[in-house]
């Protein structure tokens, strides 16, 4: 049995069980209401009838009795022996009873009585009351008021047809309600087997189209979350698997090249030999730094990398990366301005916190055109200590502010090899900010220059 014939299975049994004890324990409930006012309605008679006896003489108690008996729907019987009630029904029955031994001393007490007994005749059950009559404490007669209780129950023959025609009703719109309820939770439920078994073949492309606000929508907006998110798992796998292959084929093309000519002995001068050389000794080295960066990035984003955390001397870190710099900034007439504050301390890795800075220094150098201007700024507060690093060069476009800090990302695709790294450089930059707890901003404007700031939580020392 499939899910939604379970489903709605489920729902048709619970609410035909709860229609019909509802309907089979109101029709009990106003049946007995029913039934309960007819008996009062007999006590109310054989009442009026026992005072009429008691006020009038025997000529006017028998007007009044066959008045009530002609205007009423029970059947009224008077004897003066309760023990000869039978002897007065339809058919003379003699040898039965409609009361029992127990019930006439009752009658003889002054008590009234209330019965349904088997009718003797007609093999009927009879709704009865019997009203003493009482003549200085001694019972001198009874008045024996019944009704079939097929009367009684006749008016609920029409409720019957009612109550059944309802019940169909009702199990039609549950039938109808069932099926568009189930239809509603299995019908997202196939479109995810759909769309799984499209993701386990590798097309991530398709989404879920719920409109619904329950469960079964959120378990679909995040199954079309998990899609995208694995979308750009498989685009940036594929990316970097196309990245990493152009950055090896490259270099490796390059020192293929020269080795053959180097191999086959060709004439070549000297100085054109130490050029291949150096040539192939480059790309090795720039083969070793993609393979360093590559490990150094995975280690980066796995959750085992080992984090020294030490007190650092914010500025002084910062001090010491600039005066690394000093060549290439002199190179260029590039203008370096340091805003220091050098109370500011941090609690990290200082190798690591180093190679951001170093990193982003790097950048901003090498962007920053001749006679531009660089500024390398710590400020700290109470709780935050923040490195803003401001320079003058060309900019970021704002459609790529968004992925600047992907893996192979770059900003100008058409760059020469000697102009750029491999695009991973601000990739480990994020990753070792994120692993200090330390948040990265980046904003820029084409031909203006860029602002990257960091920060990271200060550390608070008792002054002695």
């Amino acid at each position: 049995m499939g899910l939604r014939q379970k489903i709605w299975l489920t729902i048709a049994v619970l609410t035909l069980i709860t229609v019909s004890l509802t309907i089979g324990l109101t029709f009990y409930l106003y049946e007995n209401f029913y039934v309960d006012k007819q008996k009062d309605l007999l006590l109310l008679q054989g009442n009026s009838l026992k005072s009429a006896y008691m006020e009038q003489d025997g000529d006017g108690f028998r007007e009044r009795l066959e008045w009530t008996e002609e205007n009423s729907e029970a059947e009224i019987i008077y004897t003066e022996d309760p023990m000869k009630l039978s002897g007065s029904l339809y058919g003379e029955a003699v040898n039965d009873t409609l009361i029992t031994y127990e019930e006439r001393q009752q009658l003889l007490n002054g008590e009234t009585v209330t019965m349904v007994r088997q009718h003797p005749v007609f093999d009927q059950d009879i709704l009865a009351v019997a009203i003493p009559l009482l003549e200085e404490d001694v019972l001198s007669g009874t008045i024996f008021l019944y009704m079939p209780l097929e009367d009684v129950y006749a008016p609920f023959d029409s409720i019957r047809y009612i109550l059944a025609g309802l019940f169909i009703l009702v199990l039609l719109l549950v039938i109808w309600s069932g099926r568009k309820i189930a239809s509603q939770l299995i019908q997202p439920l196939k479109k995810m087997e759909m769309v799984s078994g499209r993701m386990a073949a590798g097309d991530f492309s398709k989404r879920i189209d719920v409109s619904s606000s329950d469960e079964v929508g959120s378990l679909a907006g995040s199954f079309n979350r998990l899609a995208k998110s694995l979308e750009e798992v498989e685009r940036s796998r594929r990316e970097f698997l196309q990245n990493v292959s152009h950055e090896l084929r490259t270099p490796l093309s390059y020192m293929r090249g020269y080795t053959e000519v180097l191999l086959e002995d060709v004439t070549v001068s000297g100085e054109e030999r130490q050029e291949y050389l150096q040539i192939i000794h480059n790309e090795t080295a720039r083969l070793t730094r993609l393979v360093n960066d590559l490990l150094d990035l995975a280690q980066l984003e796995g959750d085992s990398y080992p984090m020294k955390r030490e007190p650092i001397p914010f500025a002084q870190l910062v001090m010491d990366v600039a005066e690394r710099f000093k060549l290439p900034i002199g190179q260029k007439q590039i203008r370096l301005r340091l805003e220091l504050d050098e109370e500011a301390i941090i609690e990290g890795d200082a190798d690591r916190l180093e190679q951001v800075i170093s990193n982003l220094l790097d950048n901003a150098v090498r962007y920053t055109p001749s006679q531009g201007g660089i500024l390398m700024k710590v400020e700290q507060n109470k709780e935050k200590a923040v490195l803003e690093i401001q320079d003058t060069g060309r900019g970021i476009p704002e459609q790529d502010l968004e992925n600047i800090m992907d893996r192979f990302y770059r900003v100008h695709k058409s760059r020469t090899r000697n102009e750029g790294g491999f695009g991973l450089g601000l990739a480990i930059v994020k990753q070792i900010v994120l692993k200090h707890g330390g948040e990265i901003d980046i904003s820029s404007k084409p031909d203006e220059g860029t602002a990257i700031s960091l920060t990271f939580q200060s550390m608070a020392f008792d002054e002695e």
